[in-house]
């Protein structure tokens, strides 16, 4: 079945980035965040392409064109997919919005809470590492946010009762990933409905802003995520 691939492919690339952790337990910090960013850049600008075994693509992502936030905000932070623009963030997190989604934005003050789908690509592990997404059966992860809302600013950890949380179940931490957050000013959080569909986002993460692995051993990775607010 497709989630004992992904589980599968979870541990596999888990075990390369703790082998590749010990063997660059020498290099300085600096080094390793040097090694990062030429591996983002490098993402940048190549076609990386994942099917499962039925044929079906699981990560697609072609040349990307980077855009700045002043020029995400001329365009009513809208980014285009047909040309691939992603917004670069002061943080270091790239953003591309495939769909604004449906129902409101979570407003300041308030608080929700939301399911995501995702699909997490290690970058510099060059596979998948971990995901909730599964199409062939009902999947037993449901990775679901409290996300609260303060002046701008998101907060959010993952409930670890009553879910089965796939990020905690790998990385032991509640914590939500920064960049996970990025998108929430942007995009809209509701119910699908027949004729619109939840919001979808692809991330480009750097481990300043990723899950605690990811921070440890300095590596970024690529999302592909959907949000949807759970029902009261």
């Amino acid at each position: 079945m497709l989630s004992r691939l992904y589980y599968k492919i979870g541990v596999i690339a888990l075990s390369g980035v703790a082998f590749l952790a010990s063997c660059s337990s020498d290099e300085t910090y600096a080094e390793q965040k040097e090694k990062e960013a030429n591996a983002i850049n490098n993402f940048l600008n190549r076609d990386v392409k994942i099917t499962d075994g039925y044929g079906d693509v699981l990560i697609d992502v072609g040349r990307i064109n980077p855009i700045s936030e002043e020029t995400f905000k001329d365009q009513g932070y809208k980014t285009y997919t047909e040309s691939n623009q992603y917004v670069q963030f002061g943080s270091g997190v790239y953003m591309q919005i495939v769909r604004e989604g449906v129902g409101e934005k979570l407003e300041s003050g308030k608080s929700m809470r939301i399911m995501a789908r995702y699909t997490e690509f290690n970058i510099m592990g060059d596979s998948i590492q971990t995901s909730n997404d599964n199409y062939y059966e009902d999947s037993p992860w449901m990775d679901v946010m409290e996300v609260s809302n303060s002046y701008g600013t998101f907060t959010a950890s993952f409930l670890t009762t009553g879910y089965r949380s796939k990020m905690y179940t790998t990385y032991g931490s509640a914590s939500v990933p920064a960049g996970w957050l990025t998108p929430l000013t942007y995009i809209r959080v509701g119910r699908q409905t027949s004729n619109e569909q939840i919001a979808k986002v692809r991330l480009i993460i750097p481990h300043s802003q990723g899950q605690s692995d990811a921070s440890n051993n300095v590596y970024p990775c690529f999302y592909e995520i959907k949000y949807q607010k759970m029902r009261d």
